[in-house]
């Protein structure tokens, strides 16, 4: 029997930076298209918001459901669960024709995708040691940025060689069914894994003294944690920026600086791949700190604080008449945020057992959905009133939210350490 090392974990790792990839060129067609469809559907900005919030508060409350699910019928079978869902949902886009059917397709993409997260999440603390959990996370987390990279700059070319914009919400379908079977094919628990050596084995648990077996957390076990308020503080107030800039960046270039969809490719590609970089460089920075000899709450801190200044000069973009300049702050901030997000999530298995980070996860997201929705609703109703300019409210709060956050989870949790549950 061939006994070699094997490094399996990151094959793993690549089925989940794929789907995360598919998750967000799904979710991103619609802020891509959007210029046209206002046009052609004829909705107001108001509408737009509510589509958008619609959205993110199915989101909100599936997250939870999701979470808790996947803790219970394990990783493998929570994720064919969510992108089977959200696979069909994309293709409801392609039926709506008017606003309100854009929102019920919106929905039910919310409700498959909000499985996402904490099923990746769940798969990187089975799969990793805690000291490679942040760049773990990096990595896949990355697929949001490769996800937002490969829209613009195929979905334009496609909606318009057919002369249909439903082109768009339908051609990552038989991709989505590829992921599926190599789902089915590879994904085990590592100890139930035939393409896991004993020294990867050894590996991925050389810091868990977690007994697997042990019975199931719910909600009573996790919300008495001011860790779990923590990381429902950093995604409430981080997460409605990601979404700003997914839904209404697109708009913000057209209506700013005049880009169409034939235009909007490159500067796209620009943002998410320096933030995609960005993003697993500020994720990899807490792994370098913990391995010079910071402590796990300095190293997590540290980084965190890193990423919360890369955003600050995103304020200056609705003020700037350069287009590449506003390009370039957002990349930073943008990028800034793949890197908060990527320690936020590796924060959840920092202060939880594995059994609970499911659901720790949809409690986060959860929070982070609900900020979205409110922010959703709020910029459209801004954008209605106010116009192009009022653009300048969402990048002020973009700017420091990070800030803020970051001081809240401190006085929250002074000193990281796995809890016991």
């Amino acid at each position: 029997m061939d006994k070699r090392p094997t490094r399996f974990r990151w094959i793993i790792l690549s089925l989940l930076f794929i789907a995360t990839t598919i998750l967000y060129i799904d979710r991103s067609a619609l802020g891509i298209l959007a210029p046209e469809l206002q046009k052609s559907i004829g909705w107001s900005e108001e509408q737009y918001g509510i589509i958008n919030s619609v959205f993110m508060m199915a989101y909100a409350v599936c997250f939870i459901i999701m979470g808790t699910l996947i803790d219970k019928i394990g990783t493998r079978k929570g994720y064919l669960i969510s992108i089977g869902i959200w696979s069909i949902a994309a293709l409801g886009h392609a039926l709506a024709r008017s606003w309100i059917g854009f929102a019920v397709a919106r929905f039910g993409l919310a409700v498959g995708q909000s499985g996402n997260f904490p099923s990746a999440i769940k798969a990187v603390a089975e799969w990793f040691p805690k000291k490679d959990r942040a760049l773990a996370v990096g990595i896949f987390n990355g697929g949001s940025n490769m996800g937002t990279i490969l829209s613009p700059l195929i979905i334009p070319p496609l909606v318009l060689s057919f002369n249909d914009w439903r082109v768009g919400f339908l051609w990552t379908f038989p991709i989505s069914i590829i992921w599926v079977l190599l789902w089915l094919k590879y994904f085990r628990k590592p100890e139930q894994s035939p393409n896991v050596s004993a020294e990867e084995l050894q590996y991925i648990n050389a810091d868990s003294a977690e007994n697997e077996n042990v019975e199931k957390v719910g909600w009573k076990d996790i919300l008495p944690h001011r860790g779990t308020w923590a990381i429902a503080v950093a995604k409430f107030m981080a997460d409605p920026i990601w979404w700003f800039y997914l839904f209404w960046g697109a708009k913000f270039l057209n209506e700013k600086f005049g880009l169409n969809l034939k235009e909007i490719g490159l500067p796209f590609f620009t943002i998410y791949l320096a933030s995609w970089g960005l993003g697993i460089f500020l994720g990899w920075l807490s792994s370098k700190f913990m391995r010079m000899g910071f402590s796990l709450n300095q190293g997590r801190k540290f980084s965190l604080l890193a990423c919360a200044l890369f955003a600050v000069p995103v304020v200056l973009v609705p003020h700037t008449e350069n287009m590449w300049l506003a390009v370039g702050l957002i990349a930073l901030a943008a990028g800034g945020h793949c890197g908060w997000s990527a320690n936020v999530f590796s924060l959840m298995s920092d202060i939880f057992p594995k059994k609970a980070v499911g659901s720790v996860a949809g409690f986060g997201g959860f929070s982070g959905a609900i900020g979205g929705a409110i922010v959703a609703f709020s910029v459209g109703k801004i954008l209605q009133n106010i116009g192009v300019d009022g653009y300048a409210i969402p990048f002020a709060v973009a700017g420091c939210g990070y800030l803020i956050a970051l001081l809240i989870v401190h006085l929250l949790v002074p000193k990281i350490k796995t809890i016991n549950i």
